[in-house]
């Protein structure tokens, strides 16, 4: 069963079938290209041109982090995350919206810019040499050391009462919400054993930040650290002063730990996804000294190991080293939820199957391609799913070879070996040819490591973001909102006010900042109804907006920030 319905020059789509039908949808103008261009930043917010009505329970603003600026002193960078990081904000009050925003001012900015040149690697482009000094010179800058950048392009999310910018390195920067002012570099090493974080942490009700990151375990080998950073201190001390290590959980391979960019977190587990793509720490120590490679460079795929799920308990914190769960090698970036239910813990994931690593059709080159090509190139990519594993809390409670899993609802299986370890199968609850349900979120602050219906997320045609999808991971029926030439970005829910009870999980909204090139204003905030993916209303500026990663929702009122930590 299919409906279409019309709805101010776009569409949404309702599907009803086991799986959902994908639709093809031809991008010839390639007006995509234009979410990859430099921008410049804006003195001072501008109004928007609101069509339709905001809700007015809808305040506040919307916080957005990506890159903005893609070449420095006439060089062009390389890689979709090396773009310097522009932070975003759209105010909504009183039903109107303004547009600001301003580029971080990060080292790796303020160093590019007075120099007219990289100075600090990114993720796929190197530093260049300075023009000033001699070979001998550069060999022992090199030598000092590896200078790691403080690009915090990917997310923006709080530590108690602060905001801060994050990348997946050790810095994170501290920035003004209001003024979008850069205020203060923090070196996250100062306060923790972790070579860096990812930019995807989990929160507690009362504020407390959960993450993960990887740091030298014993005997000079890898390992994981999951850290707790405590809420907002009413003595008003800084709460990364009083941050701690939990548990270190241990690496596949002593030198070459996995690529993290984020975990699942239940009431009373943490649960981490050791995927195949690995970081080769010999060659970060050494080619990067002397060759200056990318942190781009330093990844490679092991073949053989698979991917395994690595279980800790919260409280105590331990590493359950008795759960040795295993399964076919894929991608993953970002968990949409984990729960707890009858003895398992169940962990929906957006993975690209296969060991090799996705980031390597994310350069700008292969992005800004014209459609055709675009298409060709993603032929060969990873193919992405949605997946669903199921872990058994009790593995020996039945003989070897036979099916853990007993929940009802699920097809995925958890099959115990003779060796100890449990053998993973998924169940499937998206697929579809070239098409991705990626930058997950769901209603976090009700449902987040609770068991839920609903997940959001955005649709990257053959890594191009045309569509937003709602997925309900029950039924797996979809909705999908489109519209010709119109590129979102990650859709945020946000909850409508009192919308507590279980049968109103998605009474709330999805914000998303949509760029259409060709339009008169070319981009805009857009309100879609959670429920339905009806459009609510639309704020427009005159401003190209470049691709933006990840963000939050920032209360007017309590404050209390409804965050992206999917």
């Amino acid at each position: 069963m299919i409906e279409i319905y019309i709805l101010w020059g776009c569409f949404y789509v309702q599907l009803k079938s086991v799986f959902p039908l994908v639709f093809s949808v031809e991008h010839p103008a390639a007006g995509y290209r234009k979410i990859f261009d430099s921008v410049e930043e804006l003195n001072e917010a501008i109004p928007a041109e609101v069509i339709g009505t905001i809700p007015s329970w809808l305040g506040g603003s919307v916080l957005r982090m990506g890159p903005g600026l893609f070449e420095v002193g006439g060089e062009p960078l390389n890689h979709l995350f090396d773009g310097q990081a522009l932070i975003h904000k759209f105010d909504l009050k009183d039903g109107g919206v303004t547009y600001h925003r301003r580029f971080l001012r990060s080292d790796a900015y303020v160093r590019a810019m007075t120099e007219n040149r990289v100075v600090i690697t990114e993720f796929g482009t190197a530093a260049f040499p300075d023009p000033c000094k001699n070979v001998f010179s550069r060999f022992f800058t090199y030598f000092k050391g590896i200078e790691v950048t403080d690009n915090c392009s990917v997310n923006i999310y709080t530590i108690g009462e602060d905001f801060y910018a994050v990348t997946e390195s050790n810095y994170i920067t501290k920035v003004d919400p209001d003024s979008l002012e850069t205020l203060k570099k923090v070196d996250l090493c100062k306060y923790l054993s972790v070579n860096g974080v990812t930019a995807h942490p989990h929160t507690d009700t009362d504020g407390t930040v959960y993450n993960i990151g990887n740091c030298f375990g014993k005997n000079m080998s890898l390992a994981y650290n999951i850290v707790k950073i405590p809420p907002a201190q009413k003595d008003k001390s800084e709460p990364l002063e009083k941050s701690k290590v939990l548990v270190q959980l241990p690496s596949s391979e002593r030198l070459k730990p996995s690529y993290i960019h984020s975990f699942g977190m239940t009431d009373n587990y943490f649960v981490f996804v050791e995927q195949p793509v690995k970081i080769n720490l010999f060659k970060f120590l050494s080619a990067w000294a002397f060759t200056g490679a990318t942190y781009m460079d330093c990844f490679e795929s092991n073949y053989s190991m698979g991917t395994w799920f690595h279980l800790a308990t919260k409280d105590p914190p331990d590493y359950l080293n008795s759960h040795r769960f295993r399964t076919s090698a894929f991608n993953i970036f970002h968990h949409i939820n984990t729960y707890e239910d009858q003895g398992f813990i169940v962990v929906d994931l957006c993975t690209w199957k296969g060991h090799e690593f996705v980031y390597n059709y994310l350069y700008l080159a292969n992005l800004r391609q014209e459609w055709e090509e675009v298409k060709k190139a993603a032929v060969n990519a990873p193919q992405p799913e949605v997946r669903r594993y199921v872990l058994p809390l009790d593995v020996h409670r039945v003989e070897q070879g036979k099916n853990l899993v007993s929940l009802s609802y699920t097809t995925a299986t958890a099959v115990l070996h003779p060796d100890g370890t449990v053998w993973l199968e998924p169940e499937v609850l998206f697929s579809g040819p070239r098409l991705a349900f990626e930058f997950p979120q769901i209603n976090y602050s009700q449902r987040s490591g609770k068991k839920y219906s609903f997940a959001y997320g955005l649709g990257l045609n053959h890594f191009i973001p045309d569509r937003i999808v709602k997925l309900n991971v029950q039924s797996k029926e979809t909705l999908t909102w489109q519209e010709d030439e119109c590129y979102p970005s990650e859709p945020m829910f946000v909850a409508k006010p009192g919308a507590t009870e279980e049968e109103e999980e998605d009474e709330g909204v999805l914000l998303s900042v949509v760029v259409k090139p060709g339009a008169q204003r070319p981009a805009f905030l857009l309100i879609l109804d959670a429920v339905d993916l009806k459009e609510i209303a639309r704020a427009e500026v005159d401003a190209i907006v470049p691709v933006t990663l990840h963000g939050m929702y920032r209360h007017p009122r309590t404050e209390q920030n409804n965050q992206d930590t999917s």
